[in-house]
């Protein structure tokens, strides 16, 4: 084992001797003697504020500063500008005693700083995926000589990355730039939170031929201050007696066997997280995840004496309780889109308003000017400045945003990544991270049915909390997509930059990019027929490829960098009427809710950007599908294991625990967590697959198309991921028969695309085949072998989640019900 502190430059030392560190911490000596003791990548994942960044570039610079590289020698990839410019400051003063350069290349950079790079190349460059995708294109004849020395490749937050082409670009960007140069980098990557880590290994290693090495560490155990309240929401006009009380219903009637509220309180919170420690030694050494302490924020528990300040009369009571309990503290307030992020902070600025006081709310979003956007950022960093922020996952990621009191998350996120994330914003100087959750949702009506009558976004956020605390499981990365929009980026990108390509050339060139390793040479073949017939790419005389006219014109814009989505608004149109616009649209045949009504989709033209659709009767959520992120099954089962079971939680407030036993006792007299498929009367029936969204997905589209008939399915609408209502003339074992049949016999996933349907999701996916786009979707995206598996295990035993087989089942025909 290397004696890292002694092994490392006297720069650097001198640096940890000013900050008054007192020794290294677990990651920092890992890394360092993986760094200095082998020629292999690394990735480092460990808690948020474990000093991460320093482990990676104390060794780093260490070895730059023994034999400075003739060209950058460190090249530091981060996924936001703004990551880049809160390091930049850092590495700065750390580099300046030695000497070593430090770089920025992206839009806000001048470009006289950038041709000094480029006619001294030196040091380390801290870049984001577009700008280097900027630099390979328009800068290709300077890459050999900017990089002929370059050492290693600086992967921050690489579990952001694994979620979609983004990442994907990466892995293609460092591949080609290793080509172009002639190096063969040490690729480092950091991430707080990685789910499988194996699996992210390989997404880090690509096709390069040097091992990984994943340092295990012991993370300390840590302490969270974690709440979760539940609301109803109120319309504005509505008179609320107390703003900063949740509106709740009178208590229902409880089972005999149903525990009351006081039954699920902190002595017996305590009991059920004393049980949870006998797991944390086997968890934290295999994931490098620390165990988890919880206790309440002391202000949670009486929110009318911590309050500093008092909401207007009518205030939404979810949103006056963040309204009360910011005033003169340094908040995040996070929401999960765009349009919920606006809505809350004007509602938070009205608030003010109303009340006569100065606006004490800023927003951060990604559609916002950078100026906005520096002004939320300065004022995070600034401790003086007492503002809140309301934002979206932009300020998620390692940004240091200074001394923050605690963090807000409105209702549930999609994932256990994305709340680990926001969690880590706070407590990174000295105290416990904090996160006040505000689970908000319509009261149901009086007479309201079963699946309206349960709180799935507080069952969300339960099963997101326990998934990490007691099962320290985190999402793994996604590596059996089939890119095809990226391809097409990245067929473009190399022929704009390397020039006339004979097409056996090009497929080897592009195809041999790690990301590309699932593609078919003759989907390739299809994609470059089509790219000749729409001008996207021409044929010479010779019989080379280049770049064509329209292709052209798609490269000379600065957009063409970046393959991530931007939020492109769709026009929603019902014959002359303009009903106003979306950003994500559903396929045709699906329903969206606009103006106040609901509409049937019949045509997306992708292309003009216009939704075609009638009017129809009903109710379906506001965007599509209910559930606009990507929730994984892990997070639904344990969601349904919360149903059924009768642990207490610590971090549930008295209206939580309410709602929380009142869904529990509806489960029990309904079964629904028993049974997958419940009668709601009148020939309409509740299913419960408890399946992740793009599995649910599958399922909606299993029963569509291939049991409609035999079911006899005359109605269908879903609450992604949540459940699926259906009316039919089939009995429970006719369904589960059918859905067992039909599961059988797909041997296709491109038998569950409707007829029709072209299903756009990337940023590209207008300039490929449809065919292609129609195979992405159908073997990339659809969940369907974990939909297979839950829907035969139903008919194995009709059970969730242990599919037990009922004794002499001899066939589908014995299904139990």
């Amino acid at each position: 084992m290397t004696n890292v502190f002694g092994r490392y430059a006297p720069f650097i030392q001198d640096f940890i001797y000013r900050s008054g560190w007192r020794r290294l911490r677990a990651i920092q000596a890992a890394a360092g003697d993986a760094i200095f003791s082998t020629d292999a990548h690394v990735l480092l994942s460990a808690s948020t504020a474990s000093g991460k960044t320093e482990a990676a570039f104390f060794p780093i610079l260490t070895l730059l500063s023994e034999i400075p590289p003739v060209s950058v020698g460190a090249l530091y990839i981060a996924p936001l500008k703004a990551l880049i410019n809160d390091q930049f400051g850092r590495l700065t003063d750390l580099c300046a005693e030695a000497g070593i350069p430090v770089w920025a290349w992206h839009g806000d950079v001048p470009q006289s700083r950038k041709r000094k790079l480029i006619e001294h190349p030196s040091g380390v460059l801290q870049i984001t995926p577009e700008s280097l995708e900027a630099l390979l294109l328009r800068k290709h004849s300077a890459v050999p000589a900017l990089f002929s020395n370059l050492q290693f490749v600086v992967i921050d937050e690489i579990h952001s990355l694994m979620r979609g082409d983004r990442g994907l670009q990466t892995m293609c960007l460092i591949e080609r730039l290793s080509r172009l140069s002639g190096t063969d980098p040490r690729r480092i990557g950091l991430s707080a939170t990685i789910g499988d880590l194996e699996r992210a290994a390989a997404f880090l290693r690509g096709k390069s031929t040097r091992p990984v090495i994943v340092p295990r560490v012991a993370s300390p155990p840590v302490k969270w201050r974690l709440s979760m309240e539940h609301y109803w929401v109120v319309a504005e006009e509505k008179e609320c007696s107390s703003a900063s009380s949740p509106g709740v219903s009178e208590p229902a009637p409880s089972l005999p066997d149903a525990p009351e509220p006081a039954a699920l309180g902190a002595q017996d919170a305590g009991r059920a997280q004393s049980a949870d420690a006998a797991d944390a030694a086997q968890a934290q050494e295999a994931t490098n995840t620390p165990a988890v302490e919880i206790e309440l924020p002391a202000e949670a528990t009486d929110p009318q004496a911590s309050a500093t300040d008092r909401a207007p009369k009518g205030a939404d009571p979810g949103l006056a309780a963040i309204f009360e309990h910011t005033r003169g503290r340094k908040c995040l307030i996070f929401s999960n889109s765009r349009e919920e992020c606006e809505a809350v902070t004007s509602t938070l600025r009205a608030y003010c308003d109303r009340r006569g006081e100065p606006d004490r709310f800023l927003i951060h979003h990604g559609n916002l000017s950078t100026a906005i956007r520096t002004e939320a950022e300065a004022a995070m960093k600034d401790d003086a400045d007492r503002a809140s922020v309301c934002s979206t996952a932009t300020l998620e990621l390692g940004i240091d945003v200074g001394r923050l009191e605690r963090a807000f998350q409105i209702d549930a996120p999609f994932t256990v990544s994305g709340f680990l994330q926001r969690m880590g914003r706070t407590g990174r100087r000295g105290a416990p991270p904090e996160m006040w959750f505000v689970m908000r949702e319509d009261e149901p009506e009086p007479r309201a049915m079963l699946p309206s009558t349960i709180p799935w976004k507080l069952l969300q956020g339960i099963g997101l909390v326990e998934s990490f605390r007691r099962d320290r499981w985190v999402e793994p990365p996604n590596l059996r997509r089939l890119p095809f929009s990226l391809l097409y980026h990245q067929t473009m990108t190399t022929l704009a930059s390397e020039g006339e390509m004979r097409p056996k050339d090009l497929a080897e060139r592009v195809l041999g990019l790690s990301p590309f390793a699932r593609i078919e040479p003759a989907d390739y073949r299809t994609l470059l027929l089509h790219l000749l017939d729409t001008d996207q790419i021409e044929r010479t005389e010779r019989g080379g490829l280049i770049v064509g006219l329209a292709g052209e014109r798609q490269l000379a814009s600065f957009k063409f960098y970046a393959v991530f989505q931007e939020n492109e608004e769709f026009t929603v149109r019902s014959r002359s009427q303009e009903l106003g616009t979306i950003v994500q649209p559903p396929p045709a045949g699906e329903k969206i809710a606009i103006a106040g009504r609901v509409w049937l989709v019949e045509e997306v033209d992708v292309k003009r950007h216009v939704v075609w659709c009638d009017e129809v009767k009903g109710k379906v959520p506001a965007f599509f599908g209910l559930c606009p992120g990507d929730i994984h099954t892990h997070v639904l089962e344990k969601m349904c294991e919360v149903l059924r079971s009768t642990d207490a939680y610590p971090y549930l407030l008295p209206h939580a625990v309410k709602r929380l036993v009142e869904a529990r006792t509806a489960a029990r007299r309904t079964g629904m967590t028993e049974r997958p498929l419940l009668p709601l009367g009148d020939g309409l029936w509740c299913l419960f697959p408890w399946l992740g969204t793009y599995a649910f997905l599958a399922l909606e589209r299993l029963i569509k198309i291939r049991c409609a008939a035999a079911l006899k399915l005359s109605h269908f609408e879903v609450s992604r991921p949540y459940f699926m209502c259906l009316r039919m003339e089939a009995d429970a074992p006719d369904f589960f028969r059918a859905a067992a049949a039909a599961a059988r016999s797909l041997t296709d996933p491109m038998d569950l695309v409707y007829p029709t349907e072209v299903p756009v999701f990337e940023k590209y996916d207008a300039f490929v085949p449809e065919e292609l786009v129609r195979k992405g979707f159908a073997q990339g995206v659809l969940g369907v072998e974990e939909m297979r598996a839950r829907v035969l295990s139903w008919a194995a035993g009709g059970r969730f989640p242990e599919a037990k087989a009922i004794e002499g089942a001899a066939d589908l025909g014995d299904v139990p019900y």
